[in-house]
């Protein structure tokens, strides 16, 4: 994502604008490398979130508050003693880099009045944000860099701050058209003209690069070669029409959805013409809270994925295990497809047993199971008389015979267990809170996949409940988040007239549609109703999924079967396109 100078420039105007003369009233850090700062002033609170996630890391104006640990952590300690009550001054920004300093104005231990500072450090995996004390000397940090991470740049408490490493680029916003030219005047004939551009020039992403190039030739595919100074030219023209506007303070926030998918492309601090009808921008007032609703689900998502990625992995060990079994045993049963053939063999040698000689390496016979009466010949153990190779035979059948059996029930429990497991990992995948990932760690625990260690003083979660709906026409949806939710709602929660969905053979959610007395469920329900199904399942990417739906009076839970695992009649069947429902 384009989380480049210019954005980081407009959020600092905009910083500026809405928290002067703020003060700082609560620090939180509700994760290990994120703060969630509350400021109030007389025009109104505002939550700012800094984040120095190596995925993700971002500056932005919430209003959604997460769930934050019970003891807090150091660092958050330390903030909460330096800087509550503590005024802003301002927020700061050195040229186009991506790092903001806050300046905080509060008392010392000795009551004098002093400036202190908070840095964020947008830089990807090297993404950081430090408290630096009056003398410019580091109190603190989220993450601690010593010599052992860096040689060149140590971040640890007591050690002056620094600067990160300066880049050997052009700073747009002090460039004249003439610079602009003399700048771009070395570009290699090889070289793509937006990469000659991101290259040469600080602060500047990809995206950005790419538009420059698109407003000066109407398209971004262009290369250095045949670089005239007319072409250049018209290259620094646009640079110091887009560069002059932010220095005067002049964005433009917008985020770009794909047409045709609907997804989160790009978001930007000036207006992008690039992508033509391929993509639909949106301009929003807020660079901090376009910022926010952003990276919202993405960073969600992550993080959820990140708490339960042992459960992940677990889960996939034992979906690996249990394909593997289940390629064996159907390989071992494949094995004993010949069991008749072992049982008419030995017939034919009992039928024959007077014309076969003992020590004979095999028997040629007439077949009279098959209506033809073709001639076969049997393989013979020659250290065994004719009579031990009939029983030879028979014990064959007899073995094989008993594996079939004992097979086919294997076969069945491994493919159910294969089904449950593909079905937690779904749910794992689409967690959303921490109390979900709970019920799917207890539910694995009950099935004895994980031992549950006692936990003394552990935080008591409150347990989560089903998905809740509303289609375009008003009736109400719910939807399971994990097995131990589907029972509840499939089992307990719905009632007989209900409409139950859920994929046909493919592992998903179960999805309920309330019945309303005295109003008949209507086609466009029952549409959002499977759609959301096909999307709450593994084939959500699928163009037509085949989603089953039926009363719920028709869906049965057998005895003993696992979490999620239910049987149904009286079912119709819709070929639908996954659609999440809001």
């Amino acid at each position: 994502m384009a989380f480049d100078g210019l954005v980081v420039r407009a959020l600092a105007q905009e910083l500026n604008e809405k928290l002067a003369g703020a003060r700082l009233d609560k620090v939180y850090q509700p994760e290990s490398d994120e703060l969630l700062l509350s400021f109030r002033s007389p025009a109104g609170a505002y939550k700012v979130t800094l984040s120095a996630n190596a995925s993700i890391p971002r500056i932005a104006l919430t209003e959604k508050a997460k769930e934050n640990p019970m003891v807090a952590p150091m660092f958050c300690m330390l903030l909460r003693k330096h800087l509550t009550s503590a005024r802003l001054v301002a927020v700061r920004q050195p040229g186009l880099e991506r790092m903001l300093s806050f300046e905080l104005e509060t008392r010392n231990e000795l009551g004098d009045q002093v400036t202190k500072t908070l840095i964020i450090e947008v830089m990807g995996r090297h993404s950081n944000i430090i408290l630096v004390d009056e003398n410019g000397r580091i109190a603190d940090s989220i993450k601690r860099i010593d010599f052992s991470v860096s040689s060149k740049r140590q971040i640890l408490p007591g050690l002056p701050y620094e600067m990160p490493p300066a880049q050997d680029k052009a700073d747009p916003l002090n460039c004249s058209l003439e610079e602009f030219l003399n700048v771009l005047s070395d570009c290699q004939e090889t070289e793509r003209l937006d990469k000659a551009i991101l290259n040469r020039f600080c602060g500047i992403s990809p995206l950005i690069a790419r538009e420059i190039v698109f407003r000066a030739f109407g398209e971004t595919d262009t290369t250095c070669l045949d670089f005239t100074y007319d072409k250049r030219l018209d290259v620094a023209t646009v640079m110091q029409t887009l560069f002059s506007a932010v220095c005067r303070g002049e964005f433009s926030p917008c985020y770009l959805e794909n047409s045709e998918t609907k997804k989160l492309m790009e978001f930007s601090a000036v207006s992008i013409t690039q992508y033509g009808n391929a993509a639909t921008v949106y301009p929003e007032e807020s660079m901090g809270f376009l910022i926010n609703q952003f990276y919202f689900e993405r960073d969600k998502k992550e993080r959820i994925l990140r708490r339960g990625a042992d459960l992940l992995k677990l889960v996939s060990t034992h979906i690996e295990r249990a394909a593997k079994k289940l390629e064996r045993l159907m390989s071992e049963l494949s094995d004993t497809e010949k069991r008749d053939t072992f049982r008419e063999y030995g017939d034919l040698i009992t039928a024959n047993i007077y014309q076969i000689e003992k020590g004979s390496e095999n028997v040629r016979v007439q077949n009279y199971f098959d209506e033809t009466l073709p001639m076969v010949v049997i393989p013979l153990d020659a250290t065994l008389s004719p009579a031990a190779n009939a029983q030879r035979y028979y014990k064959k059948y007899n073995k094989a015979k008993t594996a079939y059996t004992e097979l086919t029930k294997q076969i069945a429990i491994t493919r159910e267990e294969l089904d449950y497991l593909e079905t937690v990992e779904e749910t794992l995948y689409r967690a959303e809170t921490t109390a979900d990932l709970s019920q799917i760690g207890d539910e694995l625990a009950s099935q004895g996949y994980i031992r549950r260690r006692q936990e003394l003083k552990r935080k008591k979660e409150e347990p989560s409940s089903p998905a809740t709906f509303t289609t375009k026409d008003g009736f109400t949806v719910f939807a399971g988040r994990n097995n131990r939710q589907n029972d509840f709602l499939t089992c307990k929660m719905a009632q007989n007239k209900d409409l139950w969905f859920h994929t046909k053979n493919i592992p998903g959610s179960h999805v309920v549609l309330k019945f309303e007395m005295e109003r008949p469920f209507s086609d466009a329900a029952i549409t959002e109703a499977a759609a959301l199904a096909a999307f709450l399942s593994k084939a959500k990417e699928a163009d037509k999924v085949p989603v089953d739906y039926t009363e719920i009076k028709n869906v049965k839970k057998p005895a003993g079967a696992k979490p999620g695992f239910v049987i149904y009649t009286t079912n119709q069947t819709a070929y639908i396109t996954p659609k999440e429902m809001q």
